[in-house]
């Protein structure tokens, strides 16, 4: 089983959607997401966008990177520039570090259709990156029937 822990800023979008859909491509992988400085609460749009597709975040909550750093992971992913940039140094083992650039749908201004629109056009990148991503884990991890 591999362990993967998801970063961003606020714990709130991004890192949250990306948990989801990396989640429902393989139960058998231990999934977290996690920001430097959280959020109070899962972006509503984001669990929108995500119900959408079928996945279900809305019980997520938000948590801080502080909580992971003495664990092992086999990737941490950082999801945005700003945790690229503050990602903390883990005491326990990293294997993989892998970083990822998507725009901050929470800071998009607008109606709220142009609003869903940019937190579809991110989850849509984010699946795209991720299913790229587990095919490279799927190739170091035995499977099993």
């Amino acid at each position: 089983m591999k362990r993967i822990l998801i970063l961003c800023t606020g714990n709130s979008c991004r890192s949250q959607m990306a948990e989801g859909i990396l989640k429902s491509f393989d139960n058998r992988l231990e999934v977290f997401s996690a920001g430097t400085h959280p959020a109070p609460a899962v972006h509503p749009l984001a669990i929108k966008v995500m119900h959408e597709i079928g996945i279900d975040i809305s019980a997520n909550k938000t948590k801080n990177v502080a909580s992971f750093l003495p664990r092992q992971f086999d990737y941490v992913v950082t999801v945005c520039d700003s945790a690229r940039e503050s990602c903390p140094v883990f005491s326990g083992t990293v294997r993989h570090r892998i970083h990822y650039s998507f725009e901050d749908p929470a800071e998009a201004r607008g109606t709220e259709e142009i609003l869903l629109n940019e937190f579809r056009r991110v989850r849509d990148g984010i699946k795209v990156k991720f299913e790229e991503l587990y095919t490279a884990i799927k190739t170091e991890m035995p499977i099993s029937d």
